[in-house]
């Protein structure tokens, strides 16, 4: 069969199974497709939709779950419940046989794997999209072997095509941003999906990353056993530990603190991101584990993104404007960062970030008050022309997981509270790695003033609409911050 003849066959089967779900998905905006009032939609039609979308992606294979993966951390271009089912195909890739992998790594490392590992168990580990995984030893050490599926490769590349250019076709028809927004996302996935699939580039940024950590304590990364390097296969030192989404006992039992955890996370990502410029940008629960002496376990390095510092800078920028009011030099920050969808007028996003920061900065009177405003916000957003570009869009993936590992161990927990502290102690060294000493202590005074009168605002509204508990607990924050108005003598 003709590679044309394989391509023109794969094409069939992907559209059997995207068009009827490309057909619904048009009927909430035109009942008959290219006319017609919204068709009606309730919250189940919507769950069963979702589950119907998972199974699908499940069936088209290796390459579709791991697209659907990417796009499981984009709430700006998925809403609920479709953004919760994408998630759970993290758990649902069927492993690989033994003999298979086995021939696998045969072609590796030119030796049957009894030849070259001390042991390794048949039974897979953990199965991933692109790799799958076994349990292993070499000389007298515990590791986990690596291993690419057999013949993923070709089909990576060739449904990466091919859902290009469907959603190409799409937005022909369909001129959306949304669905610009998928095309973007596809052109970044062709890229970094690539680099995943050569486990030396891997092995290399894993012993880059745990170079970076060894001064942590609390954040373990695994030792790379560089002479067992390959393409398609790797070995690791074997770290235990419990999957950040299974800890439910250790938590109930007091053995771990769930704040603890998901400040100590978000300071990791914090460093990675703004700090070092080298970011962790696969993060699922699958992939952060905590050990039995409650330090955190990063794995899997295939997805590793540089954040230069034009990015950083205005990404820092941007978050100062906002916490001024400064409704221009946000526009401008969005701008920058590539947030906007092409075309779209600055008056536009002048209206958005105007309601953004009015939501943000109001004083609303009642808890019911602040739903109703937060409900409108993410319907707002969603109609919004934003786009999450390049590096933004694996920060938005670790702002997900954080804020879902958080809110599973503590129902009240509160991403910005917690991450208040974390950014106060990391202020200086980050502002001044991104600007220099002198800028980045002037910076550091203008955003702690602006984050001392919002918490003002915020103090004297709970004071009087509020409880004395939320009361004492911003007065605290806002104690924290006066600290970081006093330059470094």
């Amino acid at each position: 069969m003709s590679e044309r003849v394989r391509l023109a066959a794969r094409s069939v089967r992907i559209t059997w199974h995207a068009l009827p779900l490309l057909v619904s998905f048009r009927r909430d905006v035109k009942r008959w497709v290219w006319w017609g009032r919204p068709a009606a939609r309730t919250p189940s039609f919507h769950a069963r939709r979702a589950k119907r979308l998972v199974r699908s992606v499940a069936a088209l294979g290796p390459a579709f779950v791991k697209l659907a993966q990417v796009f499981a951390a984009r709430a700006d271009l998925i809403a609920e419940p479709y953004l919760s089912e994408l998630a759970t195909l993290t758990d649902r890739v069927p492993p690989v046989a033994w003999a298979e992998i086995r021939a696998a790594l045969i072609e590796a490392y030119g030796a049957a794997p009894e030849a070259v590992f001390q042991a390794i168990d048949p039974r897979p580990l953990a199965a991933g999209s692109l790799g799958q995984v076994h349990r292993g030893q070499v000389n007298g050490r515990d590791v986990v072997v690596k291993v690419l599926r057999p013949g993923v490769e070709a089909v990576v590349r060739r449904d990466a095509l091919i859902a290009a250019w469907l959603a190409q076709r799409v937005y022909d028809r369909f001129p959306h941003h949304h669905v610009n927004g998928v095309i973007v996302v596809l052109a970044e996935f062709r890229k970094r999906v690539e680099e995943e699939m050569d486990f030396r580039l891997e092995a290399a940024q894993c012993s880059r990353m745990r170079t970076r950590f060894l001064d942590d304590a609390r954040i373990r990364i695994p030792r790379v056993e560089e002479s067992f390097t390959r393409q398609r296969a790797m070995v690791m030192e074997f770290l235990e530990g419990t999957r950040v989404d299974q800890l439910e006992a250790r938590v109930a039992q007091g053995e771990i603190n769930a704040a603890n955890l998901a400040e100590t996370l978000i300071e990791t990502y914090a460093r990675m991101m703004l700090r070092d410029g080298v970011f962790h940008a696969d993060p699922h629960p699958g992939n952060l584990l905590v050990a039995p002496d409650g330090a955190i376990v990063l794995l899997d390095f295939g997805m590793v993104i540089d954040v230069d510092t034009d990015t950083r800078r205005a990404l820092f920028d941007t978050v100062l404007a906002a916490i001024r009011r400064d409704v221009p030099a946000t526009v401008q920050g969005f701008y920058t960062l590539g947030l906007v969808a092409p075309g779209t007028p600055v008056a536009t996003m002048e209206a958005l970030v105007h309601t953004l920061l009015e939501i943000a900065y109001g004083e609303g009177t009642t808890s019911e008050r602040a739903q109703v405003l937060a409900d409108r916000v993410m319907r707002e957003l969603f109609d919004w022309p934003i786009v999450l570009p390049g590096e933004l869009v694996y920060f938005a993936r670790t702002a997900a997981l954080i804020e879902g590992v958080g809110a599973k161990y503590d129902p009240s927990f509160n991403s910005i509270r917690v991450a208040t502290p974390v950014v106060l102690r990391m202020r200086r060294e980050i502002v001044q790695t991104l600007f220099g000493a002198r800028e980045g202590e002037d910076r550091v005074i203008t955003v702690a003033r602006g984050l001392g009168t919002l918490a003002g605002t915020a103090l004297s509204w709970l004071r009087t609409e509020g409880t004395p508990r939320l009361a004492n607990i911003v007065d605290a924050v806002r104690t924290g911050i006066a600290t970081a108005k006093t330059p470094t003598p």
